[in-house]
Formats: C-alpha cells, structure tokens, sequence
C-alpha cells in the first residue's frame, strides 16, 4: 500500500526518517546503456521524475497485481518522444491478464498515439534464457496466491519478488546469484508473501553475497530492522543504487 499507509497513525508512518517513505516496489536496470525497468507500479510518475528517468529500452514485468502494473500508461511519455513501442518482457499468463485489465493496449488502431505502446516479447517457458534489448536475460517462475510470478537475472544479479510457493528449481536458477533483490512484508506471517524470517531463509539457501529485501509494509522499521538483519542482508529503500 506503500508507506506511509493513507490514514495510519503508527510509528513508521509518522516517521521522519527518508527511509521509512516507500512507494511501490520497482527496480531500473542500467546495462551497457541500455535502461530497462522492472514493473510500473502506481508511483512510477512519482519515481521517473525523481530519479530523472528521460527514456526507456524497455521494461520487464514480474506479474499482474495493481502494485507491479498500474503505472503501465504513464509509459506513453516514452513512445511520444522516441516514436517506437517499447519492447516489454513477460510470461504468456502475463500477457493474457494484460489483455484484460488494459485492452485497449491492444487496439489496432495504430495511429492513436493516446496509450502507451508496448511490443511484447513472450517467455516460452517457466525457467530460461533469452536475449531481450541485446542483453541475455535468465528468468524463474513461481507463485503468489495462484498466479505465476517471473523471476529476473542478469549476469550475478536477480530479482525476486512477490514470491510464495517454489520448487527447487528456483534455487537452481538462482545459483552464483551475488546479489538478489528479494521481497518480505514483515515480521509476522502473510497468506501471500514472505515473512522477514521465510526470506531470511530463503536468502540463506541462494547463498548471495548481499540481499535487499523489498515489498516492505509499514510494520518494519528501516533501521530498527537492519539492525537484527543478518551481515549480508539488508532492507532496501527508495533510491537505493547497486553497482555490479
């Protein structure tokens, strides 16, 4: 819901510290030149201007709930000025839901210029590899509430959010991961994500070098928390850059 939580009176809410201010989970890749964002959530406008995001290669989506996708038309800025669609990564489930929530995507009405214009590249598989804006890209799939959620790596980076139910490949993919992005609501249980402590474990098992954990609700603290955090590991926060 992002933080702070509209309406709430606790602590991290209430906050000063830059830290404890959140918007939706997203992440900007920047390899060889290119850019490439890793899902558009509500705060993507929000998050473009401040981190002076003026054009996009592509973007790559992790799955279809509100707080990966809803930002997906402020995308339209990129094909005014660079006059091409953008070329957008995702599973065949993906683009299935897409075709549902956002439909007009899909208009063959090639002259309107009023949405944003995705070309979308399909993943063939669950686990794979694939080159995708001229970068060789190895993706994983799991699930979250019973949907499938994609996994992303590049080279010794991989990003996995939204995560609940796993097979051992996961891990298998994820092995020579230096650092992984990873997500972990809070302390307690959730019916749908990692607790702090199920990503802890999980981190233990991929056996990353650093680990940032993202997707944090209002129940953690930023420094309260890292302070308890294993050496390697860590809580992310808006503007975090990772130089690989």
């Amino acid at each position: 819901m992002g933080v702070p939580v509209i309406g709430c009176k606790c602590e991290v809410c209430h906050s000063k510290d830059i830290k404890n201010k959140r918007t939706r989970p997203s992440g900007l890749l920047q390899v060889n030149g290119k850019k490439i964002l890793i899902d558009v959530g509500p705060d993507f406008h929000t998050q473009a201007l401040k981190n002076d995001i003026d054009h996009l290669d592509g973007v790559m989506l992790t799955h279809t709930h509100y707080d990966h996708i809803a930002g997906l038309d402020e995308l339209r800025i990129y094909y005014y000025r660079q006059k091409k669609a953008l070329p957008c990564l995702v599973s065949k489930e993906t683009l299935e839901d897409l075709k549902l929530r956002y439909h007009y995507f899909f208009s063959p009405k090639e002259d309107e210029m009023h949405s944003a214009k995705l070309q979308f590249n399909i993943l063939p598989k669950d686990f794979g590899e694939m080159e995708f804006c001229g970068l060789p890209i190895k993706y994983l799939s799991y699930k979250q509430a019973g949907m499938k959620v994609t996994g992303f790596r590049v080279g010794a980076f991989s990003y996995v959010t939204d995560i609940q139910e796993y097979s051992d490949d996961v891990i298998k993919a994820l092995e020579g991961t230096k650092i992984l992005v990873l997500s972990a609501l809070r302390w307690t249980k959730s019916p749908v994500h990692f607790s702090l402590e199920e990503a802890i474990n999980f981190a233990k098992k991929v056996g990353a070098e650093k680990t940032f954990f993202t997707h944090i609700a209002h129940d953690l603290d930023h420094e309260k928390t890292n302070q308890k955090l294993p050496g390697a590991m860590q809580l992310s926060y808006d503007g975090l850059e990772i130089i690989l």
